[in-house]
């Protein structure tokens, strides 16, 4: 049995017990797959979730976590010591603006803050990689979202040719560097969601988009181009996942909105808990 199949079988025999005894039953299986994926194949690693799932159900489960999320952030902003860093990679159409909408954005937004990553500028090519993201890391008592991030750089310009291997391997280490940079010096706690989708759902929703009007503005021709490059995007993710997961991966079946959301709410309540903060007192 391989990898993909022990997250699947472990997914299948613990999502019933999930609902009835909380999102802490959740957390179980979260620490049971990181500690099983330093290598996996995103080909036999499902996209959907378990079928025990009932989607009310979850779904409720989601509307309750999120709003003790909104207590929790306001609790993380007041006492200022922690800050957290969100990041969210996945395919063009795995549905990362949903989860920054649907998850992300039930809280105060004074608290909150999203940083898109676009092609990087002149100015920014003519710095580190890393430059352009130093700046949007975030300050105590924020939540800040990457929505695409630094991995950009060991990804969509590995799948292009416009950074070989070696450079790739160097960049690896640098984010590792980074990242502990961030938790060792400003107490920042960083989580890192791909969302992975099937290839088949990936074209129905870039289908969508230029068929239903509140969805054209998303329309870019050069997504189906990028589509035909999948099966070399699950590679690089995978050599993304293996080398840079000092910092641990969770990767997030997302054909399913519903299933997708309850996973990266209850990761992020999981975090936000176990800091255990406090609000300060009156200042004298």
């Amino acid at each position: 049995m391989n990898m993909a199949q022990l997250i699947n079988l472990l997914l299948i025999q613990e999502a019933p017990k999930v609902i009835k005894t909380g999102h802490s039953r959740l957390f179980f299986i979260f620490d049971q797959i990181i500690s099983i994926m330093a290598k996996i194949s995103l080909k036999n690693t499902d996209t959907r979730a378990p079928k025990e799932l009932d989607k009310k159900e979850v779904k409720e489960k989601t509307e309750s976590i999120l709003e003790e999320l909104d207590e929790l952030q306001n609790l993380l902003f007041a006492e200022n010591k922690h800050s957290v860093l969100v990041v969210i990679q996945g395919m063009d159409g795995s549905g990362k603006d949903g989860v920054i909408r649907n998850v992300l954005g039930n809280m105060n937004p004074q608290g909150v803050a999203v940083k898109s990553y676009k092609a990087p500028t002149a100015e920014e090519l003519s710095h580190d990689f890393l430059w352009r993201i130093h700046n949007h890391v975030p300050a105590k008592g924020m939540i800040q979202v990457f929505n695409r991030s630094h991995y950009e750089d060991i990804l969509v310009t590995r799948v292009h040719k416009w950074c070989d291997d070696k450079t790739a391997i160097k960049r690896m280490k640098a984010i590792n560097d980074f990242e502990q940079l961030l938790q060792e010096h400003n107490n920042t706690h960083i989580l890192k969601f791909y969302l992975h989708i099937s290839p088949g759902e990936q074209h129905e929703r870039l289908a969508e988009r230029m068929k239903d009007p509140a969805k054209m503005w998303k329309y870019n021709e050069k997504d189906f181009e990028e589509a035909k490059l999948w099966d070399v995007y699950m590679q690089m993710y995978e050599d993304c996942f293996t080398n840079c997961n000092d910092v641990p991966w969770t990767i997030v079946p997302s054909d399913q909105n519903w299933y997708k959301e309850y996973i990266i709410a209850s990761q992020l309540h999981k975090l936000l808990k176990s800091l255990d903060m406090q609000f300060p007192g009156i200042k004298k």
